[in-house]
């Protein structure tokens, strides 16, 4: 899968470095000449999927524009432990003051991709995709669900507005699945994308009925799922969901669902373990 280049929001890496007082670093200030320059490698201490480098060099560029970056490795690359993943040089005081800041990016961005690429690789040997939820963290929902990407998974829906999910709140609230989807397809009109979540086989069925484009099977059974794939025999998308772990993959994907939606892969992925050296 060909990644989209990361459209990077400068007023976040803007914002990460004021948060850090990165112009007014009082050890680096003070040790460190004006006018020193320095050269650092990037080195990966673990095996990892790699996301967000463009992320990396851009804190650097916030401070020093003049800065130049080698690096042999793009976003979605297998990065071997010990590896050099990119070099930065340029002045040793914007090294110094943004790498805490580059490294929190790249290390969170490095997680996400790196805990997505275990999931995929979980559901080998079927159609199964793994999506990933908008269980994101406030404000970086842009560069986790490109992580997930990187990692080899796909996006569900970035925010509200852009597809229809019927959830057990809506329902109860609208009285009904058949009310709900009535409702919001009066709403969206034709050419919308609505989702329907379905506890059990009953609300797989009355979904069914409704016209609607995918249904979400909702912390149901690998059993309960695989009868509801055949009796939805093709007609529409299926996804599955609810509490996905590495463990459960492969029993679902094994039951012809299309998509199963991770949560986990965001909210929950370890940090990678990086070091930025001085040479």
């Amino acid at each position: 899968m060909k990644l989209q280049k990361l459209d990077i929001d400068k007023r976040l890496v803007k914002r990460a470095l004021m948060e850090d007082a990165a112009r007014n670093d009082v050890t680096t200030l003070s040790a460190i000449p004006a006018g020193a320059r320095a050269s650092a490698t990037l080195i990966a201490k673990e095996d990892m999927s790699l996301a967000g480098i463009e992320v990396f060099m851009a804190v650097f560029e916030a401070l020093d524009p003049a800065a130049r970056f080698t690096s042999r490795y793009e976003d979605g690359a297998k990065i071997k432990k010990g590896a050099a993943i990119i070099n930065v040089r340029g002045r040793a005081r914007a090294i110094l003051s943004c790498e805490r800041v580059a490294l929190n990016f790249l290390q969170h961005m490095c997680g996400i991709a790196t805990l997505t690429a275990k999931f995929v690789k979980a559901a080998k040997g079927s159609q199964t995709k793994i999506l990933d939820t908008r269980k994101t963290t406030p404000g970086l929902r842009d560069l986790e669900k490109y992580s997930v990407l990187c990692g080899g998974g796909f996006n569900h829906r970035r925010d509200l507005k852009e597809m229809a999910v019927i959830k057990e709140n809506h329902i109860a609230g609208a009285g009904g699945i058949a009310e709900a989807v009535r409702r919001v397809r009066k709403k969206l009109g034709t050419e919308g994308v609505i989702e329907v979540e379905a506890r059990n086989i009953k609300e797989v069925k009355e979904a069914l009925e409704t016209g609607v484009e995918r249904i979400m099977f909702d912390n149901m059974t690998p059993a309960q799922v695989k009868k509801g794939v055949a009796l939805i025999d093709g007609k529409i998308e299926t996804e599955a969901s609810g509490n996905m772990n590495i463990g459960k993959i492969g029993a679902y994907a094994k039951t012809g669902v299309d998509f199963i939606s991770v949560g986990a892969i965001t909210h929950s992925a370890p940090s990678v373990d990086i070091s930025l050296l001085f040479e």
